[in-house]
């Protein structure tokens, strides 16, 4: 279970966009989290996946308490994570072949001599060519990069997927064969899901439960914020 307590986050303790939230995503299970652009979603997602220090509030993985953030936390609630971000040029190395950018977190945990096999899987099922693989970001189109940014997600096999956004800005047929890796992913290994977007339609399409940011009350970070997703 991913269990999000009570968080407050943002980047200025001043103004923080996220105050008093609560999510909880059960295991195996697929949440979308519904709201406009600048509401505070992709800050609580991006606390979800350890990658932003809440200013307050707790995280629980699988039962532990997180209790440090990016390369600070243990190595097995890191890796526990894999994210989609919605501009793929933004989350990928220029300078990396599409290959190397799918194998980097097995060469970034000592696991190099797995890279070749899971690289050349990987690729075939989020639908990139042997010849795509060879290229780098520049080279190709922003779908053909995202879908190597999700092979990357998926290359440490994790047990949650964080997708912010993951589609925004990929035509419908990618947006649907991306979507429909995931889904195959999570069929075989019982991944849970958190699923920020503002398609209301995809969200409730692709997710077992659906959150309404704006229904809570959040956008403006004003007040107290609870929702339960089991």
């Amino acid at each position: 279970m991913l269990e999000l307590s009570r968080i407050t986050a943002g980047y200025d303790r001043r103004a923080p966009v996220v105050r008093e939230v609560s999510l909880t995503v059960g295991s195996g299970r697929s949440v979308g989290l519904l709201g406009p652009s600048g509401c505070g979603k992709s800050t609580l997602a991006r606390v979800a996946a350890l990658l932003h220090r809440p200013d307050s509030g707790t995280v629980v993985v699988d039962g532990a308490p997180v209790r440090g953030w990016r390369h600070r936390a243990p190595r097995e609630q890191r890796t526990a994570f894999g994210v989609v971000f919605q501009q793929p040029r933004l989350a990928a190395d220029p300078r990396m072949r599409l290959a190397d950018l799918i194998a980097e977190p097995l060469r970034a945990t000592g696991r190099r001599n797995e890279a070749a096999e899971a690289v050349a899987g990987l690729a075939e099922r989020v639908g990139l060519s042997r010849e795509l693989l060879g290229r780098r970001p520049h080279e190709v189109s922003d779908g053909q990069l995202q879908r190597a940014c999700l092979a990357r997600a998926l290359v440490l096999r994790p047990r949650w997927l964080i997708c912010d956004e993951m589609t925004a800005m990929l035509d419908a047929s990618t947006a649907a064969a991306l979507v429909a890796a995931v889904e195959t992913y999570r069929a075989e290994s019982g991944a849970g899901l958190l699923a920020v977007g503002h398609d209301s339609v995809l969200l409730n399409r692709w997710c077992d439960e659906t959150v309404r940011w704006d229904e809570l009350g959040a956008e403006d970070a004003s007040g107290p914020l609870a929702k339960d997703v089991r």
